[in-house]
């Protein structure tokens, strides 16, 4: 008789490391340590980090058979697998493994897992391979938290959409200049820029904080520079006045406190999202006034693509799974009708 708890699917997700990949590229683990040091770099990390995470993923295995039947998928299948309406996610770290598994889910559980802490900080990692019999049987009896995280959904006037969990990028393929057209409750606008960034919660210490952090600290930098603000005041400021800017700069100066980390993580549920634009061009056509707001379930983002090729929707930084994005296609960007539930 068998001694599982459940007979549910526990679908393993995990990834090649760096030395996997430089094989695939260099044929060899001979010529992928030849290639890393006539870089100067020290092969022998990119061992260690594979000794580590094989370790890692051999442990995970063992203790999730202990507890239901284990499916092994690496990351590259993630977007085309069909997980089952009873399956739990395992997602063998980093943090953007997690994020890139979690906008393909409907309802499952999600538990992030760190292969390795003393290399990994890992915020969405809570628990490491050990844990991992008593999580998964703690989950199936109801005794785990799971926190809610708020989805960005793209739909698109021809039926695609495309989900995200930290940010949404729209734009051109290579970053260069785009066209389209912004519509934001009722107000529209002819911009050409370096592509719109739509932010979760989740999301928002990441290119969001950094987006708003370079744009206040280039208003205090020309506020000095035309002799507008002292610098001692400057710090005091413009930017401030966009929501996070203090927090961008607060956090690259100081340890974070726990009350900090969970305050964002009570952000991850939020309601909204975030829209900014970057590097919006004014010109005789374009105009730059419409470059900051949120998104809710009353105001959705509209956009008309005017980009005659190369135009792309991508998420969580994953450039390769991405929507076409090209001139007369439009999209609607808004609170996706799903949310991502992470075990914590």
């Amino acid at each position: 008789m068998s001694s599982r708890t459940t007979e549910n699917k526990l679908v393993l997700i995990k990834r090649k490391t760096r030395l996997e990949e430089l094989v695939v590229r260099y044929n060899t683990i001979q010529q992928a340590e030849f290639y890393i040091q006539r870089l100067g770099a020290d092969f022998s990390d990119y061992i260690q980090e594979d000794i580590t995470y094989r370790s890692a993923v051999e442990t995970a295995v063992i203790e999730l058979g202990a507890v239901g039947m284990v499916q092994v998928l690496e990351r590259e299948h993630v977007p085309n697998f069909i997980f089952g309406d009873d399956d739990t996610v395992v997602v063998l770290g980093q943090d953007g493994l997690v994020a890139n598994t979690l906008k393909y889910l409907k309802h499952q559980p999600l538990i992030g897992v760190n292969p390795d802490p003393r290399r990994w900080d890992g915020v969405l990692l809570p628990f490491q391979v050990q844990d991992l019999r008593l999580v998964v049987a703690d989950v199936f009896k109801g005794r785990r938290q799971v926190r809610e995280v708020t989805l960005a959904k793209a739909e698109l006037n021809d039926g695609q959409s495309l989900y995200g969990v930290n940010d949404l990028f729209i734009g051109r393929k290579t970053h260069v200049s785009a066209r389209y057209q912004l519509e934001l409750n009722g107000v529209a606008e002819q911009q050409s820029s370096s592509g719109i960034i739509v932010s979760t919660g989740m999301g928002s210490t990441g290119w969001l904080k950094s987006v708003l952090a370079g744009a206040a600290g280039i208003a205090r930098g020309a506020a000095q520079l035309r002799g507008a603000v002292p610098a001692g005041q400057a710090e005091q400021g413009a930017g401030e006045q966009q929501p996070g800017a203090r927090a961008a700069r607060d956090s690259s100066q100081q340890p974070q406190s726990k009350a900090a980390e969970e305050q964002e993580r009570q952000a991850w549920g939020a309601p909204h999202l975030y829209f900014t634009v970057r590097e919006p061009f004014p010109s005789r056509t374009t105009t730059a006034d419409l470059v900051f707001g949120m998104i809710s379930d009353e105001q959705r983002l509209r956009i008309t693509s005017q980009m005659p090729e190369n135009g792309v929707i991508f998420s969580d930084g994953v450039e390769s799974d991405f929507l076409e994005f090209n001139s007369g296609v439009e999209a609607s960007i808004g609170l996706a009708e799903k949310r991502g539930r992470l075990v914590v």
